[in-house]
């Protein structure tokens, strides 16, 4: 898939932008977690003395806890809605949130109700903590379950994120399933709020039977459907750039994706070592049919495998997801800014955008510009502009300020600003465009940086 691929009709006229679900969604969270708090203040009987407030609240804690934990799974299940309108990079921040959130419910549920229990009994925590793991029914199911969430929470940490390869924490991160599920059976056979009470009850268990259905169609059911009916392999691999590699990807009814300019995929290459690993790449061309095109940049050793694949291996994809597309856009005319291999979704966008287009191409050097000869032809065919900020002759970065975006870019506020890039440039570009006056509305841009 070259530049002499592309479509030669003219790009559609823009539309109107379709608004995200993000708002309502949010809201839908939070009224779920007053109903929490409903439930137990309704079923929770007038609190006596200190062990009495310390069980109360650290039943509080408790119910909080399980619920954000569906929330976590309900927000790692990679449903279309969220992945697609509210973005990947969003949902992403949001499960993080959640899991914060689930660790810091969960140490005050421990702590407050061993401490309560431990002052009812007049008995010491250590004695009171091993009576409830071991006498409790559930518990020590309960207690797997804890210890795995704490170890999904200490690997999430930026800091420990940074140590440890991609791989290990991917597979510490699925174990949050194995624990929600442990901890699960404790939550309806101690919970007061459960005991005699078949609404409530029932309302715990739709709650994680519909979110559990999420993750098994979604994550589990709509992958081996896409990829049984569309047979994915390799069909070429070419080099862009120094480290940098294009790989098309050849199937059946690829149409039928629905995947948009601008969305990425989770790909598996079934070859020795790269099997294990499911990494999201971005569509660095427009679908076509029969070939999907990505373009990746060797920065770790799945990346640096890609290389070294071979025509006809298997390929496993999930998707598409991300919400970086024209669906974003508010009016006529757009900035596409991009640093490095950030280039490969607004590559795709560069082709397909309505309207009037501009795009700004971030590189060390000449050499470093990926994909820039198909750039230039799409600028030729649809009559859009390349522009390029190079490093000076002795290394010297230009900047991108808010000063030298206004007077490149006079109708900058008027214009819908797309931008993929390494979070640092992202963040900094972001800061520039709404100094110079751009809208936060008209800002596009998906960052995985938690």
């Amino acid at each position: 898939m070259t530049a002499v691929d592309m479509r030669r009709a003219a790009p559609p006229l823009p539309g109107t932008a379709r608004r995200s679900p993000a708002g309502p969604l949010l809201a839908v969270l939070w009224a779920g977690a007053a109903a929490v708090i409903a439930l137990w203040w309704v079923d929770t009987a007038s609190v006596v003395g200190a062990a009495g407030l310390l069980t109360g609240a650290g039943r509080l804690a408790g119910l909080l806890c399980g619920y954000t934990c569906a929330v976590l799974v309900g927000l790692m299940a990679r449903v279309p809605v969220l992945e697609n309108r509210v973005g990947s990079d969003r949902v992403a921040r949001w499960h993080a949130m959640a899991g914060r959130y689930t660790v810091c419910l969960l140490v005050a549920h421990i702590v407050l109700i061993l401490t309560g229990y431990a002052a009812q009994d007049r008995a010491s925590l250590w004695h009171e903590a091993v009576t409830v793991v071991l006498d409790y029914p559930d518990m020590l199911k309960a207690t797997a379950g804890t210890l795995i969430l704490f170890a999904v929470g200490i690997t999430s940490a930026r800091a420990a994120r940074r140590r440890i390869r991609h791989e290990f924490w991917y597979y510490v991160h699925l174990l949050t399933y194995a624990a929600v599920f442990l901890a699960f059976f404790h939550q309806v056979s101690l919970g007061e709020q459960f005991n005699g009470e078949p609404v409530a009850t029932a309302a715990w268990y739709a709650l994680y039977l519909g979110v559990a259905a999420l993750v098994v169609w979604f994550r589990v059911l709509a992958p081996i459907r896409l990829n049984r009916r569309h047979r994915l392999r390799v069909e070429s691999v070419a080099r862009e750039a120094p480290g940098v590699f294009s790989v098309v990807v050849r199937g059946r009814d690829l149409d039928l994706l629905g995947a948009r300019p601008g969305q990425f995929f989770r790909w598996r290459f079934l070859t020795e070592g790269m099997s294990w690993t499911s990494t999201p790449y971005s569509l660095s061309a427009p679908p076509r049919p029969d070939r999907l095109r990505i373009t990746v940049k060797a920065l770790g050793d799945h990346s640096a495998a890609i290389s070294t694949l071979r025509p006809g291996t298997r390929v496993w994809a999930e998707g598409p997801y991300g919400a970086l597309t024209a669906d974003r856009a508010t009016g006529g005319r757009s900035l596409l800014i991009a640093a490095g291999v950030g280039i490969t979704p607004l590559r795709a966008l560069f082709e397909t955008l309505p309207g009037e287009v501009t795009l700004l191409y971030r590189a060390r050097s000449a050499e470093d510009l990926a994909l820039g000869g198909e750039l230039e032809a799409i600028a030729r065919w649809r009559g859009a502009k390349v522009l390029y900020a190079l490093n000076g002759p002795r290394g010297e970065r230009p900047r991108i300020t808010a000063e030298s975006l206004r007077a490149r870019f006079p109708d900058l506020p008027a214009r819908d600003v797309y931008i993929c890039g390494p979070h640092g440039f992202a963040r900094d570009v972001y800061e520039a465009l709404r100094a110079a006056g751009s809208p936060d509305r008209r800002i596009h841009h998906e960052s995985f940086e938690l």
